[in-house]
């Protein structure tokens, strides 16, 4: 059995590539490029990356951004950035086919942000993205044939 790299606190780290959709790769292949670990940036750039990320179709990426943000994040934030991330989960199992998990995660996610205002400091539109949620649990209940470019919501409001 070989040995799981791990960080310089002894946790269990994956060094794998992953290909665009966040699925381990054979040890050697060409995968798309890794959120650093200790990513830390401040709110603004955070939803710009993970926005970024989303746009080009990138959502396990964008969760990993987002789910730095929520470690890092003050305590009456992680909420907030804990829903963002699963949000993007959420798109990940839709852009694996995987119903089941989408529903599930997005489910927790709009629950969260349905409720959570923390975010309007940021821009956030919280209510907005726990309706794109719903929106889009209810398409795929109903077999709606779910197009890149819906897996792509906005996380600030834009500017006008």
């Amino acid at each position: 059995m070989t040995e799981r790299d791990r960080d310089e606190h002894g946790r269990p780290q994956s060094r794998r590539p992953r290909d665009e959709l966040g699925r381990p790769l054979p040890p050697g292949s060409e995968g798309v490029a890794r959120i650093p670990d200790d990513l830390e940036l401040p709110p603004a750039e955070t939803l710009a990356f993970a926005q970024d990320l989303l746009d080009r179709g990138l959502a396990f990426n964008a969760h990993e951004v987002l789910e730095a943000a929520w470690k890092n994040a003050p305590d009456d934030e992680r909420s907030l950035w804990q829903a963002l991330a699963q949000l993007a989960v959420g798109i990940t199992h839709v852009q694996r086919d995987n119903g089941r998990g989408a529903v599930s995660v997005l489910s927790r996610a709009a629950a969260v942000l349905a409720h959570d205002d923390t975010g309007r400091r940021y821009g956030i539109d919280a209510a907005g993205l726990a309706d794109y949620a719903h929106a889009l649990i209810d398409d795929m209940s109903a077999d709606t044939v779910i197009t890149p470019e819906r897996l792509r919501p906005r996380l600030v409001h834009r500017s006008e």
